[in-house]
Formats: structure tokens, C-alpha cells, sequence
């Protein structure tokens, strides 16, 4: 691969906060028989008539949602007198709360539970309540958040491609999906999630530069194509991108030319950043180059007879910027003479800037062979030098170093 690369000319659950279980239910939910845990007084009457009175509420840590109907929130008074046992106390309910700061609690818990589940960065499976023109309203406990459709994750529309977003949506209606909070913005009543983010928490850590994926086409742009990676249960999880200078050996001007959305084809992982959450891939890394890393690939059998070869009875332009890195390597030490030996042309552009290799072939004697290429030119360089391959590369480093 090139030595240097120049342009010409330059919570779990247990830790959200206990009000949010408490309130954590839908406004139409109801008191389910097996949850209703209440404590009892027996008052006697004057008359011997045995009665029993409501004693206190009794929630459990994890019950199920309450509707605020029938579960207004306060402590009951009870009081029995002696003697005659008559009952003289009633409950009290001054102290309760209304239906409507029981509301205003039960909203205010909620939304400190999905600043926890933002700062957290936990997972949620939210279920899906209904969508609108620009993404799906998800259900968290008792608010109603939104889910743009570019948070969306690929795995969607993947297994249903001929399907609009809309129908996507409509298909997912009533269903559980995992969201990540990305905005918990009380004031303004912004509660936004993605399910892209929750994928990755989920995929990421299954894959390292190198891997090979699977991959279908999702957006083409100008400055290259996104990716989606199918995973080994043949579901799409996470998408990255390979950029036009990735997409082919030859020289792309536009990637519509080359990839449209939908097409199936095989990607190379390139860099991963857990920081940033975003995936480089390449799809040319799994082509052979068609340099091959020596002059002989480019050249055609009967070289004398081409037009596009060049032998040392020619002088040879010096490809744009070499020239000036050859002048900087006879001044290192160990560089006893360096030229151009002879030059090829290859059949297609692969990049228009100066590319420099050090070539694979054994060297002759005390001498080297680079390899220069820019556009479709490749030039050969003759290195005579007493350094070694490690030496050479150091060499050559220190001159790049000085070269504008």
C-alpha cells in the first residue's frame, strides 16, 4: 500500500427514581385485582355493630401502573374510642391529593426518569403508539416521546424494502422497540429518542476493523454511499459509510454511477469510532490493486512495441512533486543516486494524486525500486542505496516530512 499519499499543489429499571414506578402507567390503565394491597381498621359502634374502615395504601416497590382514578395518594385517620366503642373517627381526606397533582407528580417523576435514561445512556423498549408525518411516538410511562424516522434503525426497511417509510410505520404500530433517550427536555417538552443509538449500544462491540460484512445499499451521496451490515441472524443493525475514494480503484466521479440503493455487495471495515458511533467501510480494500506493486502489471507483454512505454533512452517528465521529493532523497544520508528508469500507463485513472510505493520487488544488488503514480502514469524509480528496506521507508519519511 502507498507510503504517501500527496494532492498536487497543497438502568436498568431498579435505579430510575421510585415516583416513576409509582406513576409509570397509561392514563386509561386500571387497578389490577392482585395488586390492590390495603390495610383495614375494625371500629365498633355504639350500637355493637362491627364495621371495617380503609387503613393506608399500601404500593409495592415494583407494582403495576395505578390509575389515577382510583388511587388518590393520602394517610386515612382512623381513631376508635374506648368505653362505649364509639367510632368518632372518619377519614380524613384533606390531606389527599387531587387528580391533578397526582397527574403533575406522576409527569414530573417521569421526566426524571428520562433525564436518567439519557445521562445513563440506558435502553428502553418503548412501545410504539401511533406516527406522524416525520417519525413514531413512543410510549414512556406516562409521556409520549417522539421518534424522528431518521433514528430509525435500518432493520426495518431492510426487511421490507418495497415498502414506504409510512407503511414501515404503520406496520410497527403497537409493537415494543429499543430506544435510547437522546433529549429530555422538560421546559420545552421535547422528549426525543433513537433506535439507531440503541443498536449500536447493543452491535457494536460485535464488530472490529477487518471484519467483512454482508451489506445492502441504503442513501447514495455525493461524497459516497451509506452501508447497512447485515449480521448473522440476517438482520441490519448498524450502517456506515464508504466514502468515494473507497468505492473502486478506478477514479469515481460521481457514486450514482457506480452503487444504487438497494444493491447487495461486500464491505471491508475500515475504522471504527465508539466515541462518535460512525463506521467506515471500503469496498475496492477487497479488490486486488491493479498496480500490484510493480511496473510489469501496467505494462503490456511486448513493451517495445507500445506506445505507452518509455525506456532510460527517453527523458521522462517527472510526475507533478516528485521531482522535488527525489532532490531531498540524495541529501539524506546512505542515497547514493536516484532516477526514473521508466514509465507505464494504465488502463484506467485510479487517483489523480502522487502516490509513492516502495515497490515488492527484490532488490538488485544495493538497489531499490519505487514506484510513483499519478492519474493513470505510473513511474519506475531506480533507488541506489546502501540502507535497508526499514531504512529506506525512514528515509523517505524524514524528506515527506520536509516537502511542502
Amino acid at each position: 500500500m502507498p507510503i504517501f499519499t500527496a494532492s498536487p499543489g497543497s438502568v436498568s429499571r431498579t435505579n430510575i427514581p421510585f415516583l416513576s414506578q409509582i406513576f409509570a402507567c397509561d392514563s386509561s390503565a386500571t387497578i389490577s385485582q392482585n395488586h390492590q394491597h390495603f390495610s383495614t381498621s375494625t371500629i365498633t359502634s355504639s350500637n355493637g355493630t362491627r364495621t371495617k374502615a380503609p387503613g393506608i395504601l399500601n404500593i409495592p416497590f415494583f407494582s403495576s401502573c395505578y390509575s389515577t382514578k382510583r388511587a388518590a395518594f393520602f394517610t386515612p385517620k382512623v381513631s376508635v374510642s374506648s368505653g362505649n366503642a364509639k367510632a368518632e373517627g372518619v377519614v380524613d381526606q384533606q390531606e389527599s391529593l387531587s387528580p391533578e397533582d397526582v397527574r403533575h407528580a406522576r409527569r414530573s417523576a417521569d421526566w426524571k426518569a428520562a433525564r436518567a435514561y439519557n445521562e445513563r445512556g440506558l435502553i428502553f423498549e418503548g412501545r410504539v403508539e401511533g406516527f406522524n408525518g416525520g417519525g413514531l411516538l413512543i410510549r414512556f410511562y406516562s409521556l409520549l416521546g417522539f421518534l424522528p424516522f431518521p433514528q430509525l434503525g435500518p432493520s426495518h426497511s431492510c426487511k421490507e424494502p418495497h415498502k414506504t417509510i409510512q407503511e414501515v410505520a404503520k406496520s410497527l404500530t403497537g409493537s415494543l422497540i429499543p430506544v435510547k433517550v437522546i433529549q429530555a427536555d422538560e421546559v420545552s417538552r421535547k422528549l426525543i429518542f433513537s433506535e439507531k443509538e440503541a443498536f449500536w449500544s447493543k452491535f457494536s462491540r460485535q464488530i472490529n476493523v477487518g471484519d467483512i460484512f454482508q451489506g445492502r445499499v441504503g442513501s447514495v451521496e455525493d461524497y459516497g454511499a451509506f452501508i447497512h451490515l447485515r449480521f448473522p441472524d440476517g438482520h441490519y443493525y448498524l450502517t456506515g459509510l464508504v466514502h468515494v475514494s473507497e468505492v473502486s480503484w478506478d477514479l469515481v466521479q460521481d457514486v450514482r454511477d457506480v452503487l444504487t440503493e438497494g444493491d447487495e455487495l461486500r464491505v471491508k471495515i475500515v475504522t471504527v469510532d465508539r466515541d462518535k458511533s460512525r463506521i467506515t467501510l471500503s469496498i475496492k480494500q477487497l479488490e486486488e490493486d491493479p498496480l500490484l506493486e510493480t511496473l510489469e502489471k501496467v505494462m503490456p507483454q511486448d513493451a517495445s512495441d507500445s506506445p505507452d512505454y518509455r525506456n532510460d533512452g527517453y527523458e521522462i517528465e517527472p510526475l507533478p512533486g516528485l521531482n522535488i521529493i527525489l532532490q531531498e532523497l540524495l541529501k539524506e544520508d546512505g542515497i547514493k543516486d536516484v532516477k526514473i528508469s521508466r514509465q507505464g500507463f494504465e488502463k484506467r485513472v485510479v487517483s489523480q494524486d502522487l502516490q509513492l510505493w516502495l515497490s515488492n520487488v527484490p532488490p538488485s544488488g544495493d538497489q531499490f525500486t519505487l514506484l510513483a503514480r499519478a492519474g493513470r502514469q505510473v513511474q519506475e524509480i531506480l533507488l541506489t542505496t546502501s540502507l535497508d528496506q526499514e531504512g529506506i521507508k525512514g528515509a523517505l519519511q524524514q524528506v515527506l516530512e520536509r516537502v511542502p
